[in-house]
């Protein structure tokens, strides 16, 4: 980080954290921007989209925050920010977060973290390099229900997890072309492995550690799909462990969010998270019963008594976006950990590449370490 941009953002460590958001389609408008605006002590001091209607929109959902065409004319006074987020489509990624890289900034960039592990390192080496900070926005690791399942795992009411299984299913059976979801090409990282397999994968992860072998099953089912809308992934870890995760557009009635088997009891979970549907219908936090269950979707937890399996309803913690900003803030104030690590989320990439290959030959990927072995 250039001295001269450095000692402007620290003269004053209490000022707000002025944030750019380059782009301002789904992420920028229902996920970044709100959250960024509901933690104390971070202000949206710009928006970046070349998009009329959403410059417009922008404006009016932001009105003290400036409203740019591209990303030159933010780079153009870097002084005047303290974070880019980078919350535009996949392809740009790597040339978004290198410019705010080269420019002193410290950096958030959406996930999936980059189309290829080869730009994830890119990525990685420069922020090293240029000694900036770089994190990656893998929010659902404050889902309601992951929150809840860390916290059953580290009380041991499961014991040992044997298998994590974990879904994210949904029934969309009309193919979307302008949405880069559903567009082919590597740059673009479409397909479901990046969309949804990005959180799925993170999660699994982040509770059991990296992975010795990878199996997948990808398929592209729907009438006119480029991509990936049907896919399943496992991953066995070195202690025996395997997680099971499906992911798909096509299913009509989902099965359980999750269900984690261990050695001492069983959690099985229905229903999604309600952060995202809160935020896309103006919810934020703060507000009363911001990312809270309903109790008719809270897991059950499965144990022992004797001879008899006992169940227990296992209530859902607090859903915690906000948190990943909160984190961010206090990484940029005070030098604390940032919110992810940006080599788990180039793990995760690797991870899907792996899976991909694993897919196309109907073969098993050995992993990491194992790989040499």
């Amino acid at each position: 980080m250039s001295s001269s941009s450095s000692s402007s953002r620290q003269s004053s460590k209490q000022s707000p954290i002025r944030a750019a958001i380059l782009g301002y389609g789904l992420a920028g408008s229902v996920f970044h921007a709100p959250l960024i605006a509901s933690v104390e002590g971070m202000e949206i001091a710009a928006i970046v989209t070349a998009n009329a209607d959403r410059q417009a929109r922008a404006q009016r959902d932001y009105p003290a925050a400036r409203v740019l065409p591209s990303a030159d004319a933010l780079f153009a006074d870097p002084t005047a920010i303290d974070l880019v987020v980078v919350a535009t489509p996949n392809s740009s990624h790597l040339a978004l977060g290198l410019a705010a890289i080269q420019a002193g900034l410290p950096v958030v960039v959406d996930k999936p973290f980059a189309p290829t592990s080869d730009e994830a390192r890119q990525l990685i080496e420069a922020a090293a390099t240029a000694n900036v900070p770089l994190t990656v926005f893998q929010n659902r690791r404050w889902d309601s229900d992951f929150r809840t399942l860390q916290a059953l795992v580290s009380a041991g009411a499961l014991g040992e997890i044997i298998r994590f299984e974990s879904r994210y299913e949904r029934y969309r059976p009309a193919v979307n072309t302008s949405a880069w979801r559903e567009r082919a090409g590597e740059q673009e990282a479409g397909g479901l492995l990046f969309d949804l397999g990005a959180h799925l994968i993170d999660q699994a992860l982040h509770l059991l550690g990296d992975p010795v072998t990878i199996y997948a099953e990808s398929d592209a089912r729907r009438p006119g799909a480029q991509v990936d809308d049907d896919t399943f992934v496992a991953l066995r870890f070195a202690n025996g462990a395997v997680a099971h995760l499906w992911m798909s557009v096509l299913v009509r009635q989902p099965g359980p969010r999750y269900r984690v088997i261990g050695a001492r009891g069983l959690y099985e979970k229905y229903g999604m998270d309600t952060q995202e549907d809160m935020l896309r219908t103006g919810g934020r936090p703060g507000d009363e019963g911001w990312a809270e269950e309903p109790e008719s979707i809270w897991g059950r937890l499965f144990t022992d008594a004797g001879e008899i399996a006992v169940a227990g309803v296992a209530r859902s913690l607090p859903g915690s976006y906000e948190t990943f900003y909160q984190l961010v803030r206090d990484a940029l104030r005070a030098g604390g950990p940032l919110p992810v690590d940006a080599r788990d989320a180039l793990k995760t990439i690797e991870v899907i590449e792996a899976a991909r290959a694993s897919a196309t030959s109907g073969q098993v990927i050995r992993f990491g370490a194992a790989a040499g072995s």
